[in-house]
C-alpha cells in the first residue's frame, strides 16, 4: 500500500489510541482511583458554579480566540506558526484569569480543573506535534464551560 494512503490510516489509529487512554473506563483500572475522580467536573449540588467577571473575560476572550481559528484548524489548514501565536495569546487569557479570578475555594477548585486541560492544550499547540490535538482540548474546555460555571453573559 502506498505510504501516503496509511498515512491518515496510522493518525487515526493514533488519535484513537489517545483518545481511549483517556478515557473514564481505564481510571478504573488505575491503582490511585481517588486521584483520577478527583479531576472530573462536578457541579454544586445540581447546581453551576459562580463566577466573577475576571472569570467570564477571560473566557471570553479565548472563545474569541478560538472561534477566529476553528475553521482554519478544522480544515488542517493552521499552521505551526499560528499554532505558535495562537497558544501564546491563550496564555495570555489563562495568566489573566489565574491573576484576577477570585473565587470561592470550591468553585476555584473546580475551575482549576477545567483549565488544566486548556493549559495542557496550549502547550501542545506550543511543541511541534499534536499542536490539532491541543486546540480540540480548548474546545472541550469551552463546550464545558457553560455546563459547570454559572455565566449569564456567555453566549
Amino acid at each position: 500500500m502506498n505510504k501516503l494512503k496509511l498515512l491518515p490510516l496510522v493518525s487515526g489509529i493514533v488519535l484513537s489510541f489517545s483518545l481511549f487512554a483517556t478515557t473514564p473506563a481505564l481510571a478504573t483500572e488505575h491503582p490511585h482511583q481517588h486521584e483520577a475522580q478527583a479531576l472530573i467536573l462536578t457541579l454544586n449540588q445540581g447546581k453551576k458554579w459562580p463566577i466573577d467577571e475576571s472569570l467570564h473575560t477571560g473566557m471570553a476572550g479565548i472563545k474569541k480566540l478560538m472561534s477566529a481559528s476553528i475553521g482554519e484548524i478544522h480544515h488542517h489548514k493552521f499552521s505551526t506558526e499560528k499554532y505558535l501565536n495562537l497558544a501564546g495569546e491563550l496564555q495570555g487569557q489563562l495568566d489573566f484569569i489565574f491573576k484576577n479570578c477570585n473565587l470561592p475555594p470550591a468553585a476555584d477548585g473546580q475551575l482549576h480543573i477545567l483549565l488544566s486541560g486548556m493549559i495542557q492544550g496550549v502547550e501542545q499547540m506550543k511543541g511541534q506535534e499534536q499542536q490539532r490535538v491541543g486546540a480540540i482540548k480548548i474546545i472541550k474546555a469551552l463546550h464545558a464551560y457553560p455546563q459547570y460555571f454559572a455565566d449569564s453573559k456567555w453566549q
